[in-house]
């Protein structure tokens, strides 16, 4: 069922330029179960065709690509899991996980709350930092979604970004403040304090260790020095 998903998917994203193609889904998926034999072992079963299909199918309506409507009733995931008569349990459970998981969401206060999803959750984050985050990063600044903007030194980032700043409750693909550089403050160095299982906080650890170093490495090169200060504060008051 896996392999009639994946090549589902890929005929829905298969056009997607920003970083949220088939290869960035198979890495979530790879992630995730990685990550749920990781937690079978400490907490008891786990419900890997719920994980793999909620990975599979995490992005298949996200707003940025196919917009609000599709991204409210999860247009996409329902037909991919009807084609494939997904029975109403798993199906129920999946689109439960799809539809509460992602920093958006986050920043209105609504998490994943079942093992399964805070699994997908933390599979989806960890894909958004470290090595391959940094490369989505500046694909989604130079992508039609983005600004163009990999960095701009008289812009700092709005560090308390709110929803309706960053994605306008799910109508903007980019905002006043956006660039890939920005994005790290503003998303993908908070994710780390956002994992929600074992798993995912050990694998992000690793991550975010990639994070800082590039960073400083970057603003050196830039010699912009106000730049490498406000990383060093923005460690010390955001993430420990």
């Amino acid at each position: 069922m896996f392999d009639q998903v994946k090549a589902r998917v890929f005929e829905l994203l298969k056009g997607d330029s920003s970083g949220h193609g088939l290869d960035h889904v198979i890495r979530v998926f790879d992630l995730a179960m990685k990550f749920a034999d990781a937690e079978e072992d400490g907490k008891g079963p786990v419900d890997k065709v719920v994980v793999g299909l909620a990975a599979l199918l995490h992005d298949v309506d996200d707003y940025k690509i196919f917009g609000k409507v599709y991204s409210e009733n999860l247009i996409n995931a329902k037909a991919v899991m009807d084609a494939l008569d997904v029975d109403e349990k798993t199906r129920k459970k999946v689109l439960d996980i799809i539809g509460n998981m992602g920093f958006s969401k986050y920043l209105t206060g609504v998490r994943p709350i079942s093992l399964e999803g805070k699994i997908v959750s933390d599979a989806d984050m960890c894909d958004a930092i470290g090595a391959s985050g940094i490369i989505r990063s500046v694909v989604y600044a130079v992508s039609s979604k983005g600004n163009g903007i990999i960095f701009d030194k008289d812009v700092f980032p709005n560090v308390a970004i709110t929803v309706e700043e960053y994605s306008g409750n799910g109508t903007k693909t980019t905002h006043d403040t956006d660039s890939a550089i920005n994005h790290f403050f503003e998303k993908m160095l908070k994710l780390r304090n956002l994992m929600m299982t074992k798993a995912g906080r050990q694998e992000s650890e690793e991550r975010q260790r990639i994070m800082v170093d590039f960073l400083r490495h970057f603003f050196k090169e830039e010699n912009v020095p106000v730049w490498e200060q406000f990383l060093e504060d923005f460690l010390d008051l955001h993430t420990g």
